[in-house]
């Protein structure tokens, strides 16, 4: 019999309908202003960290909606009334939990935990229509300078020996510089010839023919050119990061001469975003002095070329002071678990300089012990007891550099290694993707320092937005009414199909955790037009079977066959257009094309099969005389 669908392409509409309506639902609830507080190295939060958190906010009398501690995310989420409570908030944690804990700003959803807790969460919103998270990072171009003259000694050093000229030693001076002590001064005129001609970037300062104490300094333009270096390769290494983090459309911009501006849309995990950025972290492996134990070494003084460093529980190591390869020989990093003992590793794959390197050193040191060294530089403003920056004679701010230095693991070399190998020793999978992300990423050149972080208005304007949400709206309204008007029965069947298309797009983007920018909006707009159309296509194709006799059963059953073709003609095209832009297409190009594609697939479903599940539902099957179209 005609217009009859069996009960499984029912059960497929509810399959896909049903759900599509449960994840939508989370977009209804909003967002309130929060703080995240997550735990840096060597720092998690428990329940006595939240106990210390409540303390803190009653302490200060900052009201707050709700506090709450995720064990599975490792973080503490507070949820405030309004952005300035917000604010008051994170300064007041700042103060009482110190460094050794990320406080981030961030836009909590208000979805209640039931549906949180199968999943079921808002789309992220772009900048432009919720924003988001800015940060303004500022390099410290003083480390630059001491990293520039820390290589230039090491250059000098080869140079001479090169050269075969006699030197006491090659050292920096704590005013700065590179002073060169020589043995003889006779080799005075000889030591400088071979430095400006060698090493043309470092200015020699004037010296009388008696010396020999050789003094020099990085040129102003070496150190403009080092400063402009460490920005770019920040920049790079921090848009790596992003990258891996899955922050879609982010803005990273230089400001001046060493400040960047970063904005995060829609990101939920701001506290571990703000850890992952700050992070100067890099890697050297080391080998283990086997001859004296570092016990003694402490006891009885360090042996010459040799350094006790210490595990995390502060157990000291002995290590060789050589490095054999470092963090730069890492061209990728995975995070996972060991299969024999469960516990989390990184997998390390060195580039050929540092396979070569690992193969001939554990080849030659069986059974010994070789160290892998996490090392991390911070540069961090000095503040009062009040929270304000302490300031200089000059009137800057005074930095405080830290520089932490860990021994991660330090097992024994059982077999000759080559371009792979693991890292044990890690504390926890969340610890072992975040090393994992930076070493992919890349170091940053030089420690950067947040001294500015805030959540960002929707670049659109408040007003804008509304105006925009009216309009939408307004059109839709108006084409649900001319739809009912024209089609009448049919175009209430039209309208539920677009509706529910509308419903399916905003769950398929809520699965993909997808961030919604205008262009995405645009998209939006595009599918539901193309819905549109499909419909007026059926019901004219209808209309047209009932103008030339055909019974009403007939017409709709020729209808639905022959518009199909053109439909999905006209849908696939502009897939394929779609896939294109993702493809070649950058940023608010790719939002677009993936709403399009999405809006696409869900209005070939929903304009094919629900508007004639529903009409099948309602005709089939029966003795019509006439249809209401």
């Amino acid at each position: 019999m005609l217009n009859r669908y069996p009960w499984w392409k029912y059960f497929i509409i509810a399959l896909v309908v049903v759900p599509g309506i449960f994840y939508a639902l989370p977009n209804l609830f909003g967002d309130d202003p929060g703080v995240q507080i997550r735990g840096t190295r060597n720092t998690s939060v428990t329940s006595e960290t939240l106990e210390i958190v409540e303390n803190a906010l009653k302490d200060s009398v900052i009201e707050y909606k709700s506090v709450s501690l995720n064990r599975d995310a490792q973080s503490i989420r507070i949820k405030f009334a309004d952005p300035e409570k917000q604010l008051q908030g994170r300064d007041a944690l700042q103060r009482e939990l110190g460094s050794g804990y990320a406080v981030a700003l961030t836009l909590l959803p208000s979805t209640p935990s039931w549906l949180q807790s199968v999943g079921a969460l808002p789309m992220y919103l772009g900048l432009d229509l919720r924003g988001g998270v800015h940060f303004l990072m500022e390099v410290d171009m003083d480390s630059v300078n001491s990293r520039a003259e820390k290589r230039y000694v090491d250059d000098v050093r080869r140079e001479m020996r090169e050269a075969k000229i006699r030197y006491k030693g090659v050292r920096n001076p704590q005013n700065g510089g590179v002073e060169v002590t020589l043995r003889d001064a006779a080799q005075r005129e000889d030591t400088l010839r071979l430095l400006r001609a060698n090493l043309p970037e470092l200015s020699i300062n004037p010296t009388e023919p008696g010396d020999t104490i050789i003094r020099g300094s990085v040129s102003e333009a070496e150190i403009e050119r080092l400063r402009a270096f460490a920005v770019d390769q920040n920049m790079t290494a921090l848009r790596n990061r992003i990258d891996e983090l899955g922050v879609a459309e982010p803005v990273v911009q230089r400001q001046g001469t060493d400040r960047i501006v970063i904005q995060l849309p829609g990101v939920q995990d701001t506290a571990r975003a703000k850890i992952i950025l700050g992070r100067t972290a890099t890697l050297e492996v080391m080998l283990v002095n086997e001859d004296v134990t570092a016990q003694a070494a402490q006891a009885s003084g360090v042996p010459p070329g040799s350094k006790i460093f210490r595990f995390r529980d502060g157990t000291p190591v002995l290590l060789k002071n050589r490095v054999v390869y470092s963090g730069d020989n890492i061209i990728d990093a995975a995070a996972s678990l060991d299969t024999q003992s469960g516990t989390p590793i990184v997998s390390i794959t060195l580039d050929a300089v540092g396979a070569k390197i690992n193969q001939r050193v554990t080849g030659e040191n069986i059974n010994k012990r070789m160290a892998v060294l996490y090392i991390e530089n911070r540069s961090e403003t000095k503040k009062d007891e009040d929270g304000n920056a302490v300031l200089d004679d000059a009137g800057k701010p005074v930095k405080v550099k830290t520089r932490i230095e860990e021994v991660i693991t330090a097992p024994v070399i059982r077999d000759q290694l080559g371009k792979r190998f693991q890292i044990e020793g890690l504390d926890s999978v969340e610890e072992a993707r975040d090393l994992s992300l930076m070493l992919r990423a890349g170091a940053l050149a030089a420690p950067v320092e947040i001294v500015e972080e805030r959540t960002v208005g929707p670049s659109l304007g408040q007003q804008n937005i509304k105006q925009g949400q009216l309009s939408v709206i307004a059109g839709f309204l108006l084409v649900l009414v001319f739809m009912v008007l024209y089609y009448r029965f049919f175009g209430i069947v039209a309208n539920v199909a677009l509706v529910l298309n509308l419903v399916l797009i905003v769950a398929v983007l809520s699965l993909l955790q997808a961030t919604l920018t205008l262009p995405g909006v645009a998209g939006i707009v595009l599918t539901v037009g193309m819905a549109v159309d499909a419909n007026v296509l059926i019901f004219e194709r209808i209309r047209e079977e009932l103008r030339n006799g055909n019974t009403p059963q007939a017409s709709i059953h020729v209808g639905y066959d022959r518009a199909l073709s053109t439909i999905v003609d006209a849908n696939v095209t502009t897939l394929i257009a779609a896939i294109v832009l993702f493809n070649f297409g950058t940023g608010p190009i790719k939002g677009f094309a993936v709403t399009l594609s999405i809006g696409i697939l869900t209005s070939m479903f929903t304009a094919i099969m629900v508007t004639r599940g529903i009409v099948n539902w309602w005709y089939g099957g029966k003795r019509i005389e006439e249809l209401p179209i």
